[in-house]
C-alpha cells in the first residue's frame, strides 16, 4: 500500500482509546527494526524524521525507504517530519512526499506561532498533507530541541481552542510535563504528568487528536545493557509506562519515542562489539540491534499504546 496521512489513524485511535507510536529513526536499519516491531504488533505506525536525521539520511533516501516500507508491509504507515522549525524545509518535505509534517513555532509568541502555523497548514493541506503544531514548550534537549526551563511551559487549555480554530491544524503537541532526551527527571524524583490539563483540553476540544512529545520511558533492562557495555547513562529517568498508557486512553492519539530507540539500538551494538571481537562484518552487530529495536517496539505498542483498544 502507499504511505498514508495520520487523519484516519487518529480518528480510529481517538474513538478506540489507544495511541499510535511515532518512532524517531536515524537510519534505514533502525527504520526496519521499528517496522518489524509494529508489523508483529499489527499496529499502524508513524515513521518520524527529525531535521537532523533528514540531513544525515538525505531526503531522497528517506522518501525511497519509506515508500518501499509501505509497499512491503500491510499496515498503515505515515512519514512524518518531526519538529520542523525551518518553514522552507517543512514545505520541501511536503513537496517530497511526506504525508505529515510538524511545524514547530512554539518558541515564538502566540500570534507569531499562529501566523507561521497557518501558512504551513494552507500550503500542506493544498497538497493533501496533514500538519501537527506545538503549543507550550516541551522541556529538555534532543536533536535541535532546546528549552531552558527543565519543566517547560505547560499548555494553557484556554489557548488551545483559539489556536486550533485559527490555524486549522490536524493535531497538536501539548506540554503537560514530558521532556525530550533521556534525563527527564532526577533520580528519586517522582515523574508527574498534568493529566488535569490534558483532561481540560480534551473537554474543550472533544474529538481533536493530541500529541505527547518526549515520551520515552527509558526501560531499565535496555539502559542496563547500554551501561554494562561501556555506556554512561546511569542517571537517565523517563516517563513511566503506566502514565503513557493513561494518556493513550484519553485524547492523546500520538506518542513520540526517540531516546528509547537509540538506547536500545546502540546498547545492543555496544554489547555485540564486545561479545564478538573477532567479527568485522557489520551485519554481525547490526542484525541483533535491529531485532532488539523490533522487540522493544512490539512490547511498547502492545503493552502500552494499544492496551485499551485495538488498531
Amino acid at each position: 500500500m502507499d504511505l498514508v496521512t495520520t487523519k484516519e489513524m487518529f480518528k480510529k485511535a481517538y474513538e478506540g482509546h489507544y495511541a499510535i507510536g511515532a518512532f524517531n529513526v536515524d537510519d534505514v536499519d533502525i527504520m526496519q527494526g521499528v517496522l518489524d516491531g509494529v508489523v508483529r504488533a499489527k499496529s499502524p505506525v508513524i515513521i518520524a524524521i527529525s531535521e537532523g536525521a533528514l540531513k544525515f539520511m538525505r531526503p531522497s533516501y528517506v522518501i525511497a525507504a519509506a515508500k518501499a516500507a509501505a509497499k512491503d508491509n500491510d499496515i498503515p504507515i505515515a512519514l512524518h517530519l518531526d519538529h520542523g522549525k525551518d518553514m522552507e524545509l517543512v514545505k520541501q518535505c511536503v513537496d517530497l512526499g511526506f504525508t505529515s509534517v510538524m511545524i514547530d513555532a512554539s518558541a515564538y509568541d502566540f500570534e507569531e506561532n499562529v501566523r507561521i502555523t497557518k501558512e504551513i497548514v494552507d500550503y500542506a493541506h493544498a497538497k493533501g498533507v496533514v500538519v501537527e503544531s506545538e503549543l507550550g514548550a516541551i522541556s529538555g534537549i534532543e536533536d535541535n530541541v532546546n528549552v531552558d526551563d527543565k519543566y517547560g511551559q505547560f499548555t494553557h487549555p484556554d489557548d488551545v481552542v483559539e489556536f486550533v480554530t485559527r490555524t486549522g491544524i490536524d493535531s497538536l503537541a501539548i506540554a503537560i510535563g514530558t521532556a525530550h532526551g533521556a534525563y527527564k527527571f532526577k533520580p528519586g524524583q517522582e515523574p508527574k504528568l498534568r493529566f488535569d490539563i490534558l483532561e481540560e483540553i480534551q473537554e474543550k476540544l472533544p474529538g481533536f487528536p493530541l500529541v505527547l512529545h518526549g515520551a520515552s520511558s527509558v526501560p531499565k533492562d535496555r539502559l542496563d545493557i547500554f551501561n554494562e557495555y561501556g555506556g554512561k547513562m546511569a542517571q537517565a529517568v523517563g516517563i513511566p509506562e503506566e502514565m503513557l498508557k493513561k494518556a493513550s486512553q484519553m485524547a492523546v492519539c500520538k506518542i513520540n519515542v526517540g531516546t528509547d530507540i537509540r538506547v536500545c539500538y546502540f546498547g545492543e551494538i555496544r554489547k555485540q562489539l564486545q561479545l564478538k571481537p573477532e567479527k568485522f562484518d557489520g551485519r554481525s552487530f547490526l542484525e541483533p540491534a535491529r531485532k532488539a529495536v523490533a522487540d522493544m517496539v512490539e512490547k511498547r505498542v502492545t503493552d502500552v499504546f494499544l492496551s485499551a483498544g485495538k488498531a
